[in-house]
């Protein structure tokens, strides 16, 4: 059920508080949601770009270790990930912002350190298979591997369930490098 609400509603659950003329569903800012959501699919989006056409030519060609994935699960697992990614900014785009210093810092903090580990996320897509460069590669996904962890970091002090939903994106980067780190050495 959509509905307009004019005062802040508390509810328990996973829904935010709702603010005067927010859109909702269930306490839900569908609006934010989506946004947030699509923002983070849309740095896997670029990604893909350089990706798609490098993993049937140049990815082939290389050398990868024994516990390579098969291709056709980066789709799937990158998916859910950004899904997951988006649906934690929006656990910290609708949490109340604390009046106090401490509080706006924190936010300021957990979006910029958000914005951080995406840019880096997009540009490993680039210099891995669009520059097929696994070096650089490296490079990156280490930078990036330390702004989840700032990030993880930043949330937990806004928004613990904001953190928890990176935990399993960490996890896959921690993979990642792993796989990345391989690549370099067996090639």
């Amino acid at each position: 059920m959509i509905r307009n609400r004019s005062t802040p509603e508390k509810k328990k659950g996973v829904g935010p508080p709702v603010r005067q003329n927010q859109k909702t569903v269930s306490g839900w800012d569908i609006p934010k949601l989506i946004a947030s959501i699509g923002v983070s699919l849309a740095a896997g989006f670029i990604g893909s770009f350089f990706t798609i056409e490098s993993i049937a030519t140049w990815y082939l060609t290389l050398k990868k270790p024994f516990f390579n994935p098969p291709n056709w699960v980066f789709g799937p697992v990158w998916t859910i990930l950004y899904i997951l990614m988006g649906w934690a900014l929006y656990c910290v785009w609708t949490h109340p912002v604390s009046s106090t210093r401490a509080g706006k810092t924190a936010h300021a903090s957990a979006y910029y350190w958000f914005a951080i580990q995406l840019v880096l996320n997009a540009l490993w897509s680039i210099l891995f298979f669009g520059w097929k460069n696994p070096l650089l590669g490296l490079a990156t996904i280490l930078l990036l591997w330390f702004s989840i962890g700032m990030t993880v970091s930043a949330f937990f002090r806004v928004k613990k369930t904001a953190a928890f939903l990176l935990l399993p994106y960490w996890a896959w980067v921690s993979f990642a490098t792993l796989l990345n780190l391989s690549i370099v050495l067996l090639n």
